[in-house]
């Protein structure tokens, strides 16, 4: 009896588990209190799960056959589209084959044209570049325009575009011999612009009203200013020329049409060759200075002294102790009445008090130039020094790495010379001076004994 009722049980969980509806109606009936109403509720919930499973069969076939009318709808569709593609392939060989005709068909009926437009193509390119990169396309902008879109042609060019490549051609010839003057815009060095002033020269250079030479760039399509100007006098000659109204005036002109005052900007100024020269450099110009110094001081003191002893001598009676004629005559004065020897050897000894002071100093002038070019050799052995340490890092591929010591080899040798070369002039002249002072003392001194001879 148990076994009959747990299988009723499972049966009936079974039944309830088939769908959410029968589930909830399990739920409103009341719990079976004996086999008899358990046995009416399972029955009930049989005859539910057998109309749940017909209403899903009828959707499930309802379903099926729209699934059916779907899927013979994309096939139609598929049929369709293999249809269209079919007779476009069709159409498109029959237009490849119009096309090749009609191809043929230009071509013979240009004749001599097609020639004619190889030419205009080809004077077209070549154009383009002369005129893009002409410093007359600053006054006359956007030529080129036209010439790019002959260049690109494929078809024959009509009458106004051959008349712009005519045009384009005529106005850089003519142009190429006139010196104009007009304003533009020049963008500077800074990122400044500024409407100056030009002067084109045929199609070589563009000189401003101060005389400094522009550049047209041809990318950017810009005036601008050189990195760096050449030396003063060719500025001056410029400005000169720019200021002229009428007349004749000279002017430095690039023939290479920018080229070589492009090479001007990478060649090195006076000061930057200097330092080239490095420390050994510096020395030799502190070497130059102080001995120009001292020679200068000497100079004048030695001008000095000779100015006062040449006033001395007309009045050797009242000797002065200001300068050392006075000092040598005031030794004779308080020894006339010794003998001549004594005499002379009292005024020796008074000129040789007085040498040092006039010497002192000039010896170091010349120690200074016989330093000068020695240190000049210094600089030139640390030069080639530091180039065989480039090329034993570096090897000999690229000269630039080696360029900088051997400029400071060359540099400091010149700087050696250029010192040396006015410190030996200098000591010269200090030296003659010195002399001349020492002379006329030794032929005072020499006079007095003479006199002082006679006398005895």
């Amino acid at each position: 009896m148990k076994q009959l009722v747990k299988s009723l049980m499972i049966a009936a969980a079974v039944s309830l588990s088939a769908g959410t509806t029968l589930a909830a109606n399990a739920q409103d009936n009341t719990e079976a209190k004996s086999l008899e109403e358990l046995m009416q509720l399972v029955e009930k919930n049989r005859v539910s799960s057998r109309q749940l499973s017909a209403e899903r069969e009828a959707e499930f076939t309802a379903a099926r056959a729209d699934k059916q009318a779907l899927l013979n709808q994309a096939k139609k569709q598929l049929s369709d589209e293999e249809a269209r593609g079919k007779r476009l392939q069709n159409q498109f060989s029959e237009n490849e084959i119009t096309l090749a005709n009609k191809e043929q068909e230009l071509e013979n009926a240009k004749g001599t044209l097609g020639e004619m437009f190889g030419v205009v193509r080809g004077a077209a390119t070549e154009t383009i570049g002369r005129i893009a990169t002409s410093i007359v396309s600053s006054q006359y902008p956007g030529r080129e325009d036209v010439l790019e879109s002959l260049a690109e042609a494929k078809e024959l060019p009509t009458l106004p575009e051959l008349e712009e490549l005519w045009m384009a051609l005529l106005t850089e010839m003519i142009q190429s011999g006139k010196v104009v003057t007009y304003n533009t815009d020049v963008f500077q060095l800074d990122g400044g612009v500024e409407n100056k002033e030009v002067t084109r020269v045929g199609v070589f250079n563009l000189v401003a009203q101060n005389g400094e030479y522009l550049t047209y760039n041809d990318t950017t399509e810009q005036v601008q200013p050189l990195g760096r100007q050449p030396e003063g006098y060719v500025i001056g000659q410029n400005s000169e020329f720019t200021g002229t109204s009428e007349g004749y005036a000279g002017l430095y002109l690039d023939p290479s049409r920018g080229q070589i005052l492009g090479l001007l900007t990478q060649k090195a100024t006076l000061e930057e060759r200097y330092h080239q020269g490095g420390t050994v450099g510096y020395v030799i110009t502190v070497v130059l200075i102080i001995g120009l110094l001292i020679a200068v001081y000497k100079l004048v003191t030695l001008t000095a002294v000779g100015g006062k002893m040449r006033s001395q001598l007309k009045n050797i009676d009242n000797p002065s102790d200001k300068n050392p004629l006075g000092r040598v005559l005031k030794v004779y004065h308080a020894n006339k009445n010794s003998d001549a020897e004594n005499l002379e050897l009292k005024l020796d000894e008074a000129i040789l008090k007085e040498t040092p002071k006039i010497e002192s100093g000039i010896n170091v002038v010349k120690i200074f130039a016989a330093i000068a070019p020695l240190l000049g050799l210094l600089g030139t052995v640390v030069g080639m020094i530091g180039t065989f340490q480039s090329i034993t890092l570096f090897g000999t591929g690229d000269p630039k790495i080696m360029a900088g010591d051997i400029s400071m080899a060359l540099v400091t040798t010149a700087m050696g010379l250029i010192a040396a070369i006015p410190l030996i002039l200098a000591h010269s002249i200090v030296a003659g001076r010195s002399k001349s002072i020492v002379h006329i003392l030794d032929e005072q001194a020499a006079g007095i004994v003479a006199a002082h001879s006679e006398k005895e």
